[in-house]
C-alpha cells in the first residue's frame, strides 16, 4: 500500500482543528499530536495533574493504535511536548507504565503553549507488520 489513507476513529477524541488523528502510508502510521481530551467530555477541562493529562494522552494513542490493529509495541517514536520542563521525570513515569520495556525512540521538547491549555502532547510513528 504506497497511498496516503487518513484516520479519524470515531472512539478518539475529536480533533480540534482542520487534521486528521493519523495518516497512513505504506507500512507506517504518522499520529497528529495527542492532547489529554477525554472522547467522552471532549468539551470539559483537563485535570490540572501531569499524570492525569498524560495518562489521557497515552490512551488516546493506544485508541488510534486499536483502531488500526496495532499497539503500543508497534510505536516506532514519540515525540513528546510539555509546557514545563519540570514535568519531564513525573512525564517519564507515566509513560514507562504504558512502555515498560522496548522503548521507542523519543524526542521531548519545551514548547510555550498547547492548544486548549494542555501540559503534554504527544505524536507518534507506528509501524504495521508485514
Amino acid at each position: 500500500m504506497n497511498q496516503k489513507v487518513t484516520i479519524s476513529p470515531a472512539a478518539a477524541p475529536p480533533a480540534v482543528g482542520p487534521y486528521n488523528h493519523g495518516v497512513r502510508f505504506g507500512n507506517l502510521l504518522f499520529s497528529s499530536g495527542q492532547i489529554p481530551l477525554n472522547a467522552q467530555t471532549p468539551d470539559a477541562p483537563f485535570p490540572q495533574d501531569i499524570r492525569e493529562q498524560t495518562e489521557q494522552v497515552l490512551k488516546n494513542m493506544e485508541t488510534i493504535l486499536t483502531d488500526q490493529g496495532l499497539g503500543l509495541a508497534h510505536v516506532l517514536k514519540t515525540t513528546i511536548f510539555l509546557t514545563d520542563l519540570a514535568h519531564f521525570q513525573t512525564v517519564n513515569e507515566v509513560y514507562g507504565r504504558f512502555f515498560p520495556s522496548d522503548y521507542p525512540a523519543r524526542s521531548c521538547v519545551q514548547v510555550t503553549a498547547l492548544p486548549k491549555g494542555a501540559s503534554v502532547e504527544i505524536e507518534f510513528v507506528a509501524g504495521y507488520p508485514e
